[in-house]
This record gives structure tokens, sequence and C-alpha cells, in this order.
């Protein structure tokens, strides 16, 4: 009788956790959303920011800060990181050079996003300034790549390992080499586990703020290239606190962020189930 009371006591306990975590996040996307979707609109979204955080204009130009840094950071990040993940999985045994390259993957991703981006600001924004342009979102996307990579190299790993060693042995066995049967089989099947691992990478990359702030300048302009400065979304919404306690633009701006990420994380899984399905002939 006791055993059945704290086997429900412990059920309670963790039915109790999930529900209070889901309701902290209802409440913080809905106090954002209804704070900043009235100020949502077509101009809001097409226009630039107005001189020194001036209210009543847009966020375009923090919108296209965002996509490029982001978009440099996975396309630096993405083949270190699973190309390091299928050499570890696919190429090395259990062994120390394994171990320290989980160790070091794994320190890397507990290191403050401030000592990064400090990094980031002494070695892309003043060492490397002749190539980078300063302050930049090359340098910002070379930044945050440090911050992707340990997070889709571990994950890669881990949807790699998943892969049942029978498809590797089937396919080894009808006389493909090692690199076919990564390319052709056990890449496909892990495809869902690594798309996983950048899209997680990628929600870091855009809510950085501190990394951000030491190299990309925040600049308001439109950028031309990625020598350019920029102010992506979360160092602008930083910026019009900070500096003009400009709360309602800070909403709207926050509001689109949760409404990208959102619809980000909703369409991979939605595709990658699509491509689960078709693999497994559903």
């Amino acid at each position: 009788m006791a055993a059945k009371l704290r086997e429900t006591a412990a059920i309670g306990l963790l039915w109790g956790a999930g529900i209070a975590t889901l309701l902290i996040l209802i409440v913080i996307l809905a106090y954002i959303l209804v704070n900043g979707l009235p100020l949502i609109s077509w101009h809001f979204l097409t226009t630039n920011p107005g001189v020194r955080g001036q209210q009543g204009t847009g966020i375009y130009s923090t919108i296209v800060a965002t996509v490029a840094v982001t978009g440099l950071a996975l396309l630096v990040a993405a083949p270190l990181s699973v190309g390091g993940a299928i050499y570890l999985n696919e190429y090395t045994k259990e062994n120390l050079l394994r171990k320290v390259f989980r160790q070091a993957a794994e320190v890397l991703a507990g290191i403050p996003s401030i000592i990064i981006g400090l990094f980031g600001f002494l070695f892309f924004v003043i060492y490397l300034q002749p190539y980078t342009g300063g302050w930049s979102v090359l340098s910002g996307g070379l930044t945050l790549a440090f911050m992707v990579l340990p997070i889709s190299l571990r994950i890669s790993e881990e949807a790699l390992k998943a892969v049942p060693g029978e498809l590797r042995e089937g396919s080894l066995g009808l006389g493909a080499t090692k690199w076919q049967s990564i390319t052709t089989v056990v890449m496909p099947t892990a495809l869902p586990g690594i798309i996983t691992g950048l899209i997680l990478g990628a929600g870091r990359a855009i809510g950085e703020t501190a990394a951000i702030l030491l190299t990309v300048g925040g600049a308001l302009g439109l950028i031309h290239g990625v020598r350019d400065p920029a102010c992506p979304m979360t160092l602008y919404i930083y910026n019009i606190l900070t500096e003009y306690n400009d709360t309602t633009t800070a909403y709207g701006t926050a509001a689109v962020l949760i409404i990208a990420i959102l619809a980000i994380t909703f369409t991979t899984d939605y595709l990658m189930n699509r491509y689960t399905k078709k693999l497994k002939g559903l």
C-alpha cells in the first residue's frame, strides 16, 4: 500500500512539473503576444527603424540582419558539426580521442555567451578587421557559429548512434563502401535528428544578445553585404529599452521574433514527420 502511494505521489509530482513548465511557457508567450501583436502591421515589417529609436517606424532592417547573422552561423556550423559527428560516430572507436572531442564540445557549450562574444570581439572584430570589416554581420555570424557548433554536434552524434547497426551491416554486405553506406543509408535515416540539432542551435543563435552586442556593431541601416555592421532584433530590443525605454516597439519586435521561431519550429517538425513517414514507406 505504501509503495502504491509513493508511486502515485511520484506520478503526481511529475505531472505537476510538466504542467508548471507548460504554464510558464504559455504565460510568457501570451504576455509578449498580447502586448506585441497590436503593433504588428505591414508598415512595421517593411520599414526601417527611425533615427535614435523614433517611435512609429518599423523593423525591416533588423529582420534582415537577424536572418543574415543566423544564416551565416548555420552555414559555418552545420558542415563542421555534422562532419564532426560523422567522424566521431562512424570513423573512431570509443577511445581517448573521442572522449577529448566530446569533452571539448561540452565545455564549449557551457562557456557563457559573453565570453564567446569577447573572443569574437578580440579575434574577429579587432584582429581580423581587414577581412571581416570589424563590427559586421560576418564577425557576428562567425562568433555565433561557436555557440551553434557544440549543440548541433552532440545532437547529430546521438542521431547517428540511433541508426540501427543492421542497416550499416546490410549496406556493407551488399558491396557498398563505408562512405556510400554513410551517405545513402545512415545519413537519410539520421536526418530528422540532425535537423533538430541545427534548429536548436539556430534557436540559440536567433535569441543571442551578449555575443551580438560585441560583434555586429548595432547599425540600424539596411545591410548590403556581410562586412556591413547590423542590428539584429535581439540587439534592437536591448537598445530601445535601455536607451529610449520604448516598451511598445520592444513588445512588437519580440512578438515578431517569437512568431518566427514558432513558425520555423512547427514547419520543420511537420516536414521531418512527413520525411520520416516517407522513409518508412507509410
